[in-house]
């Protein structure tokens, strides 16, 4: 399967999933994400129209910022990614001015930079809306010009819309001929699991037991959802209603290496 990388290093992204992911997504006129992520699904997806989703404001704003200036952001992007840029100085002076920027452009910029910058690629938030990622300390940080080209050719060659919004509105804004595919902020594998949120909010067991009735009801109005997470006991119980499928996985992203190792995960089909 030749498959498109995303531009954007991102914690639980569906790139190396597709294999298994793509077979499970029904027909339909339009491909539904109401948490987009790095977009791999998208990116890869057959669909001719497309309704992006994201709580992340800073997310849909590079996407939305990316269709709109297309090579020139590109050009900018660039700009940030040379050796003078690549210290721990410099990184915290522009962390400082994304935290305290109101600029969508210049968010968008910076966000791609600390993407690819921040220590093990992760995008996280503190509870006042703060980015606090450190320094990733890499030799010489990649920048991802063709993956950016290749989603802006996929942005230009689709119907795609974006909208900063909860699942809830999302799933609102069904249609007939929609499928929907959820990527949410996966349940914790155990007790002690701890897990902060990439838009500074919770995404706790409420939220999960929300989405799973979201995705049953929509199922149940003829459009389908295929939802993604992990083989826990929540999970199952919740999905009951849907086909699953079980599979190990390998977690890339982690604060400590040791511990990135095979977890299973669950693909929940709602049809």
């Amino acid at each position: 399967m030749d498959l498109t990388r995303p531009f954007l290093k991102w914690a639980g992204g569906k790139y190396r999933l597709l294999d298994r992911l793509l077979p499970s997504l029904p027909e339909g006129a339009r491909l539904v994400e109401p948490f987009v992520g790095s977009g791999a699904v998208f990116l890869n997806a057959g669909f001719g129209s497309y309704l992006l989703c994201d709580l992340n404001p800073d997310l849909i704003g590079l996407y939305r910022t990316l269709l709109r200036d297309g090579e020139g952001f590109i050009a900018r992007a660039r700009s940030l990614f040379t050796p003078e840029h690549n210290t721990q100085e410099v990184f915290l002076r522009l962390r400082a001015e994304f935290n305290a920027s109101s600029d969508v452009e210049a968010r968008s910029l910076l966000f791609l930079y600390l993407n690819r910058h921040s220590y093990n690629g992760l995008v996280r938030y503190n509870s006042k809306g703060i980015y606090n990622v450190p320094f990733g300390k890499y030799k010489a940080p990649y920048f991802p010009e063709r993956e950016l080209t290749a989603f802006l050719t996929k942005l230009r060659d689709c119907d795609v819309a974006f909208a900063v919004q909860d699942f809830r509105a999302t799933f609102s804004q069904l249609r007939k001929g929609d499928v929907v595919y959820c990527d949410p902020p996966y349940a914790p594998v155990s007790a002690t699991a701890n897990f902060t949120s990439y838009t500074g909010g919770g995404f706790g067991p409420q939220e999960q037991i929300a989405l799973a009735a979201a995705a049953s009801g929509a199922a149940e109005r003829g459009m389908p959802v295929v939802l993604s997470n992990h083989d826990v006991p929540l999970t199952r119980d919740l999905y009951a209603a849907a086909r699953l499928q079980s599979f190990p996985v390998q977690r890339f992203i982690s604060c400590n290496g040791a511990r990135r190792g095979a977890a299973r995960e669950l693909l929940a089909v709602f049809s």
